[in-house]
């Protein structure tokens, strides 16, 4: 599934940066980003385990607003001057396209 290697490979991406951001900011805002991050291929794979697109949709949900809080956590790290410019560009558009991706499947979901 496209939207779960996508996802997994994000997890490598913000783990790197945030090894970048202050050392008081261990058990704050990068906690918050990691926990998001692998919240969003983590919930993709139990979703895929379940017995019905109802509940997959579901576990997408879960995926998708753990994608919402990580976007905003990207923007509150550039606002905090913690990622520069160039690494916000490259984050925000690879979150909103997972963003995408999710949705996209959910709606695939609720067709069949």
């Amino acid at each position: 599934m496209d939207v779960w290697k996508l996802s997994k490979d994000f997890c490598k991406d913000i783990y790197i940066i945030t090894n970048q951001y202050p050392s008081e900011e261990k058990f704050g805002i990068v906690s918050q980003m990691r926990r998001s991050v692998i919240s969003i291929p983590s919930n993709i794979a139990e979703g895929t385990s379940r017995g019905s697109n109802k509940d997959f949709s579901r576990f997408l949900d879960i995926s998708l607003g753990s994608a919402y809080k990580l976007e905003t956590q990207i923007m509150v790290s550039y606002d905090l001057e913690f990622i520069k410019k160039t690494d916000f560009d490259v984050l925000s558009e690879k979150i909103q396209q997972i963003q995408k991706m999710i949705i996209g499947l959910q709606n695939k979901l609720t067709q069949n």
